[in-house]
């Protein structure tokens, strides 16, 4: 039996071990809000990638042509043992401006939209509390979506940990500035 599934686009992250679990974040690039993660403890495995649009199997020339749907977006496997949701929801809204709407700095489009995807109705909890919180901080609307997760396909090989491999210092703690670029 022939695949057809283009080799250059990684399997979807699960879950490895028992008692840990997914969180699904977007908020602009995905390169550097995957070292975000990357670079924090408890944090086990991420994966840069789209969600949240209607076309299976984008790729990245669809999505940045705005054509899908689709967010940016980090999957990620995490030990709550080790590292709560709600120390995820603080990176995540330190890592960018949540106002912005369909954009993040100079990056225009709703795929760089600012989205929580929620894999448990206690995550969805937990996120609107924090938006209503973090809505205290901003005089514009908080422009966050939280949506529940859905399907999410995951962006070809070279996006993978993309500004790890080029040299950026993707280790545990690390609070080194991350330079995004492209």
């Amino acid at each position: 039996m022939s695949s057809t599934r283009d080799l250059s686009i990684p399997p979807v992250i699960k879950t490895s071990k028992p008692d840990t679990e997914l969180a699904t974040f977007a908020a602009g690039c995905f390169w550097s809000v995957e070292l975000v993660f990357q670079r924090k403890h408890g944090v086990l495995q991420t994966q840069v990638g789209y969600t949240g649009g209607s076309k299976a199997e984008p790729t990245y020339k669809e999505v940045c042509a705005g054509s899908t749907g689709h967010a940016e977006a980090v999957r990620l496997e995490y030990d709550p043992k080790k590292i709560s949701y709600n120390t995820l929801l603080t990176a995540f809204w330190n890592k960018h401006n949540p106002t912005q709407g369909n954009r993040q700095g100079n990056d225009l489009g709703s795929q760089y939209r600012s989205a929580i995807f929620y894999h448990s109705e206690d995550q969805r909890k937990l996120a609107e509390a924090s938006k209503h919180k973090v809505q205290e901080d901003y005089e514009q609307p908080v422009t966050t979506e939280i949506l529940p997760a859905g399907t999410f396909y995951p962006a070809e090989v070279y996006h993978q940990k993309y500004l790890e491999n080029g040299g950026q210092c993707a280790a545990k703690g690390s609070e080194e500035n991350i330079r995004c670029y492209g």
